[in-house]
């Protein structure tokens, strides 16, 4: 009986997992075999053009000043963009906590829509928006008599820019966490606390942010995670540019793997990434684990 129900269960298993290994498992696993050559269009019209640079590849990689500056923009998206989402996201959540229902159910609503909202639809909208003579952004720079601000063509400000547009994309996501872990905190405690003397500030510190370690531990989590993966907004936007200022990793991968078809760069540059995320991911599990 027992044999026949592992039988029946690798039997409705199978579907799913011959696709996890065809389309998740087998590109992974290429990847990292293409890392280790120099894959590029040339070899797919002579297979003998093909070489095998073993860890070659990743010196190259590690020696390409292009390389360094992804990984910069790329951890200053991480902690900038993503310390920023979550805050933001925490701050919404706190304040329409204690809103009355419908108000509250229209702001969660409203809050949530660029979330739902197409990223390239959005980046679209929000590159005119950046425009520097007609853009809403900067018209509102001029009638406040400021100068205005190349938000997308100016260095120094490009990063910004693509920072804000992420966390106003992205914070809705995080803050309907936020509000769900808020209102599972049993109110017997503010009582409790208030009844102690405790100011606002206090059952904040000492009621709302120890109940909401989980929540907050997950969300930095997946934050962390998804801002790694930064693409579509400066692909759309800034193209990486100006002078490389909003270039990232993924952007990297892709330009070496589907623009110039340097496969192999490509490659390793996802790996390298992949690691990267390892190591992030391991380190944050593990702080969660010493706190608990």
């Amino acid at each position: 009986m027992h044999r026949t129900r592992t039988i029946a269960a690798w039997i409705f298993l199978a579907p799913a997992l011959t696709a996890i290994t065809a389309f998740f498992v087998g590109p992974v696993l290429a990847a990292l075999v293409l890392s280790f050559t120099d894959f590029d269009i040339y070899t797919i019209a002579d297979s003998s053009n093909l070489r095998w640079l073993g860890l070659e590849q990743y010196r190259i990689l590690l020696r390409d000043p292009l390389f360094w500056r992804a990984l910069q923009n790329t951890l200053t998206f991480v902690v900038a963009g993503g310390s920023l989402t979550v805050v933001v996201a925490l701050g919404a959540a706190l304040a329409i906590w204690g809103a009355a229902r419908k108000v509250q159910a229209f702001l969660r609503t409203v809050y949530f829509l660029p979330v739902v909202t197409t990223i390239v639809a959005a980046a679209v909208v929000w590159r005119a928006w950046y425009h520097p003579r007609v853009g809403l952004l900067n018209v509102a720079l001029r009638w406040a008599g400021l100068p205005a601000i190349d938000w997308l063509g100016n260095p120094r400000w490009a990063m910004l820019a693509i920072i804000v547009f992420s966390v106003w994309k992205n914070f809705g996501f995080h803050m309907v966490i936020f509000l769900a872990a808020l209102q599972s905190i049993p109110h017997q405690l503010y009582e409790a606390a208030a009844i102690d003397g405790a100011s606002r500030w206090q059952q904040f510190r000492h009621v709302t942010l120890p109940m909401l370690r989980p929540a907050l531990s997950f969300v930095v989590l997946i934050t962390v995670i998804g801002s790694f993966q930064l693409f579509a907004e400066p692909y759309v936007m800034t193209q990486g540019g100006p002078a490389n200022a909003t270039l990232s990793l993924v952007l990297l991968m892709y330009r070496n793997g589907f623009q110039w078809w340097n496969v192999g760069y490509g490659a390793a540059v996802a790996w390298v990434l992949f690691a990267l995320l390892v190591v992030v991911t391991l380190t944050l599990s593990r702080l969660r684990l010493r706190r608990r």
